[in-house]
């Protein structure tokens, strides 16, 4: 199993972004995916995930600001990313766990004026 991830850059505080996890290699629809990001000198942290029946989770400093999606067909995750903040500013790696966890690369999201 391989995940690409793509969509970071660099973004005005209260602008927006789309990440995209394109997984190749393994079969998409039994897999859990997630986002995690990890910002300069804290450790790595659960941002949202969404099941295979598609239900969703969030960590709270997120709810309502960002979104996460699947596409089966696709066989890609998003996470839209809305009114965002400085500290939002993380690299941010995507992750799947079947038939064992997996993980993108990091790919780096600044908030910055």
């Amino acid at each position: 199993v391989q995940l690409q991830a793509s969509g970071g850059g660099l973004v005005q505080p209260g602008g927006s972004l789309r990440l995209s996890c394109k997984f190749s290699g393994g079969i998409f629809n039994f897999n859990t995916m997630a986002w995690y990001r990890q910002a300069p000198g804290n450790q790595r942290e659960l941002v949202a995930s969404i099941a295979t029946t598609s239900t969703t989770t969030y960590a709270d400093p997120v709810k309502g600001r960002f979104t996460i999606s699947r596409n089966n067909a696709r066989r890609t995750a998003y996470l839209q990313m809305t009114n965002l903040k400085p500290e939002d500013t993380a690299v941010y790696y995507c992750k799947g766990n079947y038939p064992k966890h997996v993980w993108g690369q990091g790919i780096l999201v600044t908030v910055s004026s």
